[in-house]
């Protein structure tokens, strides 16, 4: 898994109960895509374990992951 060096040195550090196998589902089998005005990819998933969903924003090549966190505005 390709992950950009905020991703490790501040998401990580802020987030610590995130899980990578999370992050790598949710852009294998998201619950919705969408691209962002800058090129980058958004990707939701639920996740039992946190009762949230978890939204994974990777760069426009659409494997290395940038940021996740619990989105609690997301509708499916």
């Amino acid at each position: 898994m390709k992950t950009t060096a905020y991703f490790q040195n501040d998401v990580l550090i802020k987030r610590p109960y995130l899980r990578l196998e999370w992050c790598q589902q949710a852009v294998e089998h998201p619950l919705r895509r969408e691209i962002q005005d800058d090129g980058r990819i958004r990707y939701w998933l639920f996740v039992e374990e946190l009762g949230k969903y978890l939204r994974v924003v990777t760069l426009a090549d659409g494997v290395t992951i940038h940021n996740a966190f619990p989105d609690r505005r997301f509708k499916p």
